[in-house]
């Protein structure tokens, strides 16, 4: 059944709710799930629009739609830690997208200033997932200081790094069909 009834009134139930127990989808909380996920159901637009270009990333290299539907998995680990679930993001989860940015900044020139975003359609879709990232990030954050959630500091983290590896992947994406990125002129 794609329908209940029950969230007519403008509530909804989370996963830790207790029996009966409704809360607000003008919640903090329900604000930070529904960021995460319109960011979780964008990467799926950049993950199917993705060309095949791998990068070496120990011996076999991994495919840019490999990374986004990993982050898309860490994404539904965040969001249950959200909804209250036993879950959490390790810590090991943060130093593997640590990786990958390390490894994508490699095949990189330096940034020396701002990039306007677009190029490639590709590095425009990461760069619009690399905005609603942060927005997610801070939905979470007034989750958490509203004292509605409590997450884990890795999940945090994981959550900080998410802009980085989109905006890498944004920068790769225009780097690898040769587009130059252009910094603002500011006049």
């Amino acid at each position: 059944m794609l329908y209940t009834r029950k969230g007519d009134s403008g509530t909804t139930k989370v996963f830790n709710s207790l029996p009966g127990e409704r809360i607000s989808k003008a919640s903090c909380q329900t604000e930070a799930l529904g960021a995460m996920d319109e960011l979780n159901s964008f990467l799926g637009l950049c993950k199917v629009s993705a060309a095949e270009w791998a990068f070496r990333i120990g011996e076999d290299g991994m495919l840019f739609r490999d990374i986004v539907h990993l982050i898309q998995e860490n994404l539904f680990i965040v969001q249950a830690e959200l909804a209250g679930a036993p879950k959490k993001i390790e810590e090991f989860k943060v130093k593997e997208l640590e990786m990958l940015i390390d490894e994508i900044e490699q095949e990189l020139p330096p940034i020396k200033t701002f990039f306007i975003s677009g190029g490639s359609e590709q590095a425009a879709l990461f760069d619009v997932s690399r905005t609603l990232a942060r927005k997610a990030e801070r939905r979470v954050i007034q989750a958490v200081e509203s004292g509605e959630v409590t997450l884990s500091e890795h999940t945090l983290a994981f959550l900080n790094r998410l802009s980085s590896i989109l905006y890498a992947l944004a920068r790769l994406s225009n780097h690898k069909v040769g587009i130059v990125e252009h910094a603002p002129n500011y006049k």
